[in-house]
């Protein structure tokens, strides 16, 4: 496939589709499943608890009736890309998380043409929590639950949020200050599994020779609610390279931070101040196509593309 062109990107395909995703009163589910059909990609949608989640699978699989009941991998340890593709009523969702949701849309049509074989794509449901709603109403916590059902015990998760502003990659470190005090067996297995899913995305990253990597604390996404469910899982973000310096100096500065964002303090804290900018403008009016940076694109679908090599 030819690289993303950064002042045309919105005629290539996937792409053409998104300026549509993100209108306001637009149905992003019958959206997203009628792109998916024009793509020709391998799709199900598996409803779990009401929440629609959309599965993509290599093209060999044919479909899920062609393994005989039994779910795709079971047993074995693929690798699952996962994006949500609800958003905040009143937002655009532009960064958070249309463009992973297309990103991960265009890795499938590579991972297809160059006949790589053990990955799922999910696209989440009910990422987005209302106040007053715990992690457990997430749709990737009772999803979570299900794969362990399927035998999918095994699966390296690995979660693209906000995937389209910047060009430094943020490994989120969110989980650990989550799980550090722990040490019950459970848990010392999930800090175990998550750091596998780092020193894998930190190898591909290597591979790909890109050098600009920060590990941070980054805001919850589908990542809490697959933890609660307990499945490791490795959120991939990114952020333009000034907000990511500023931020690892305000971490350096005050390492109290972490906690803040783990308690969710940090939505009334003054220290609120001191998250970047493409954090702010998430969840809100500001979350708009002109935030996002084309130039970068190719660098996220490269990386989750060789995640699944």
């Amino acid at each position: 496939m030819k690289p993303i062109d950064e002042t045309d990107w919105q005629k290539q395909s996937p792409y053409d589709r998104f300026s549509y995703f993100i209108a306001l009163k637009v149905d992003r589910y019958k959206t997203l499943l009628a792109t998916i059909e024009k793509l020709g990609l391998n799709s199900t949608v598996i409803t779990i608890s009401g929440n629609k989640h959309i599965f993509i699978f290599p093209p060999s699989l044919k479909s899920l009736r062609s393994t005989g009941g039994v779910f795709p991998f079971a047993g074995q340890d693929p690798i699952i890309l996962s994006a949500h593709y609800d958003r905040v009523e009143g937002s655009p969702g532009a960064n958070d998380n249309s463009i992973a949701v297309f990103h991960l849309l265009r890795a499938a049509q590579i991972l297809a043409q160059r006949n790589i074989e053990k990955w799922i794509i999910i696209f989440t449901d009910k990422e987005e929590l209302s106040p007053g709603e715990s992690f457990e109403i997430q749709g990737s916590f009772t999803l979570a639950q299900k794969l362990k059902t399927w035998g999918l015990e095994k699966a390296k998760i690995y979660n693209f949020d906000a995937c389209g502003s910047g060009d430094t990659f943020i490994f989120s470190t969110i989980t650990d200050s989550v799980l550090k005090k722990g040490s019950s067996p459970n848990i010392i297995k999930v800090k175990s599994e998550i750091q596998n899913l780092r020193n894998h995305a930190l190898k591909t990253a290597g591979d790909l020779r890109l050098d600009k990597i920060l590990l941070a604390p980054t805001p919850f996404c589908d990542d809490m609610g697959f933890l609660r469910a307990g499945y490791a899982a490795q959120t991939i973000t990114v952020l333009p390279s000034n907000e990511a310096a500023q931020f690892e100096e305000v971490l350096r500065k005050y390492p109290e931070f972490a906690n803040l964002m783990v308690s969710g303090e940090i939505k009334t804290s003054p220290e609120r101040r001191n998250l970047p900018i493409t954090w702010k403008n998430m969840n809100n009016a500001g979350d708009t196509i002109s935030r996002l940076t084309p130039q970068f694109f190719e660098q996220v679908v490269s990386f989750a593309v060789e995640l699944c090599r």
